[in-house]
């Protein structure tokens, strides 16, 4: 992996980029209803560009283990005035979506960036309508829908299996139009994954290098809740991870990650700044 890639269409700024997380959701992991009204998700997104955000993510859906789905019309409630919005005030925003219309209409309201952690699978017109589009694609490792998806977190070889199915994700994705330097694959941390297939997978990160750009989303996942444990075995609460959240940073972009997910920016945007110096002088 090497930060000199470069995705069409987005920024490059020469080091592993940070996008801000902006859930406009009643019931995310992390942040479930903070942002839910269009103002204070805005509000948001605007410090989080403030503090340094590369790009916005912004979603209408939650994807934590066990969540029910939004119907099409409250997720396009929920996103469209905060893309506009921010993407009026000059974000880059991503579209963090799994619907070919969602992803039409933002992209249409100023989204610059699909991030479809479904990668193409829960909606068939999804990469067609990228492809049309003609913008970027993050294209994410997937085995189903947040209700059931842990069930089949069930692997015999979890980095070989990872890195096949997302091979031939992004092998559909070009065939449907994508061109390859548009497209970004993500290992969906957390998505069909217990804790060790997590770790696991960040251990040996570059055996999933497939010659794309990756972009890693592990930010006050439960992964790290459990490695934070207290005396009595509960996980550390979703807000009392950012400081390992932050040491994931600094070990992916000494690896020459393309982009971190994170719901706080400016001490992700130091970490890589400081491992950046430091490749700049080996």
């Amino acid at each position: 992996m090497t930060v000199s890639a470069v995705v069409d269409g987005l920024p490059d700024p020469g080091r592993t980029l940070v996008m801000g997380v902006v859930n406009v959701t009643p019931d995310s992991f992390s942040d479930g209803g903070e942002w839910l009204e269009p103002e204070a998700a805005v509000r948001h997104g605007l410090e989080l560009v403030a503090e340094g955000a590369d790009l916005v993510d912004v979603g209408g859906e939650s994807t934590r283990p066990g969540a029910g789905r939004p119907s099409q019309h409250e997720e396009l409630r929920r996103v469209l005035p905060v893309v506009g919005a921010l993407a009026a005030a000059g974000a880059v925003v991503s579209v963090d979506t799994m619907r070919a219309e969602v992803a039409r209409q933002a992209v249409e309201a100023g989204a610059r960036l699909v991030n479809d952690v479904s990668g193409g699978q829960a909606d068939p017109a999804m990469m067609p309508l990228v492809a049309e589009l003609g913008v970027p694609y993050v294209c994410m490792h997937w085995r189903g829908h947040a209700a059931g998806m842990q069930r089949r977190a069930v692997y015999g070889d979890v980095v070989a299996e990872v890195a096949a199915e997302l091979r031939r994700q992004a092998e559909r994705a070009v065939r449907a139009g994508i061109a390859p330097e548009r497209l970004v694959l993500d290992p969906g941390f957390g998505f069909a994954k217990t804790g060790e297939h997590n770790w696991t997978l960040l251990a040996r990160l570059q055996r999933l290098d497939l010659g794309f750009p990756l972009l890693a989303g592990v930010s006050r996942k439960a992964f790290l809740g459990h490695l934070l444990a207290g005396p009595d075995g509960a996980p550390r609460p979703a807000r009392e991870r950012d400081d390992a959240s932050l040491a994931l940073t600094t070990v992916l972009a000494g690896l020459g990650i393309w982009g971190v997910r994170t719901h706080t920016v400016r001490p992700h945007r130091d970490a890589v700044a400081v491992v950046q110096r430091l490749l700049d002088v080996r």
